[in-house]
């Protein structure tokens, strides 16, 4: 048993050892190891060790299997029910109970549930943003929506079209943020909301792009020049808002003023969308001119 059990375990440490090769196939935009080839080789995996446990694929010190017992048939059909419930993924299933642990749905191929997604959000407005997104070369927003991946040029826009901007600081390597995306983004309620009332800015916080020196930024926490996307994205976190954990949401008028408490990980659709409208409602109240410009007084009757 204790023989099988580290057998076992080998084919668990190569599965979850892809998680981390994952990361950094992302930080790095490798491109190599996309959702489809991880599912693909996470599928591989667990036939193998299903196959192992049945018997009918051996290590080179093991001794023929003569009878399986009723404990190992039960962890072999389990290995193949998980293969079960991984095929769907490669054809766009959200997989959510894996979601924290496998690539995000942005850099999926073939999606039949987002090409769905996308119809039923593009029926309003159809372009959201004022130009193109810097760094959309490399970085994409989830289900479909259009935003932006730097601050000031989002800001230019929320101020062009009177929207709330709505900041998401995010992290490559944030299982979290991919929890929060494939849960909470997913919902129609919570899409419609953050394509039509806002502008959305994703500022990833370990995203290793280098940028010109004329766009460096000297942090006013610790005096360190920060040279790429990331570090400037994670010094503005910090220093704004005296926050480093991710996901983080905020919500802020066109005078960078809070609309809303910013949320942070919380899967809670209701509460996240509680969260939007507050700051929707909140946005418009601003914009309404007080009673006493709509209706002045008549000093002279």
């Amino acid at each position: 048993m204790v023989k099988l059990c580290k057998n076992c375990s080998r084919f668990i440490v190569l599965a979850f050892g892809l998680k981390f090769l994952s990361t950094i196939d992302q930080v790095y935009h490798l491109g190599i190891l996309g959702r489809e080839a991880f599912l693909a080789i996470w599928i591989a995996i667990f036939i193998m060790l299903g196959l192992y446990l049945l018997g009918k694929i051996r290590f080179k010190l093991d001794s023929p299997t003569e009878k399986i017992g009723f404990f190992r048939m039960l962890l072999a059909l389990a290995s193949f029910a998980f293969v079960v419930y991984l095929i769907p993924g490669m054809f766009g299933a959200p997989l959510n109970g894996l979601s924290g642990i496998i690539p995000s749905k942005s850099g999926h191929s073939f999606d039949l549930t987002q090409m769905t997604t996308q119809q039923d959000i593009s029926k309003t407005d159809n372009k959201s943003l004022c130009e193109e997104p810097k760094h959309s070369d490399i970085l994409h927003l989830p289900h479909g929506l259009e935003g932006y991946f730097d601050y000031e040029q989002a800001l230019a826009c929320a101020r062009k079209q009177n929207k709330p901007l709505f900041v998401d600081f995010v992290g490559h390597a944030c299982a979290n943020c991919k929890v929060m995306e494939q849960r909470v983004w997913s919902d129609p309620r919570v899409l419609q909301r953050l394509k039509d009332d806002f502008i959305v800015v994703a500022l990833y916080v370990d995203e290793r792009k280098k940028l010109p020196e004329s766009e460096w930024v000297t942090s006013t926490v610790d005096g360190k020049v920060k040279k790429t996307v990331g570090r400037i994205n994670a010094d503005f976190q910090i220093s704004r808002f005296n926050v480093n954990s991710q996901p983080y949401y905020v919500l802020l008028d066109n005078n960078e003023e809070l609309l809303a408490e910013p949320y942070g990980f919380d899967t809670n659709v209701e509460k996240f969308i509680e969260f939007l409208d507050t700051g929707i409602e909140q946005f418009k109240s601003e914009e309404e001119p007080s009673l006493e410009a709509t209706n002045p007084i008549d000093i002279n009757l």
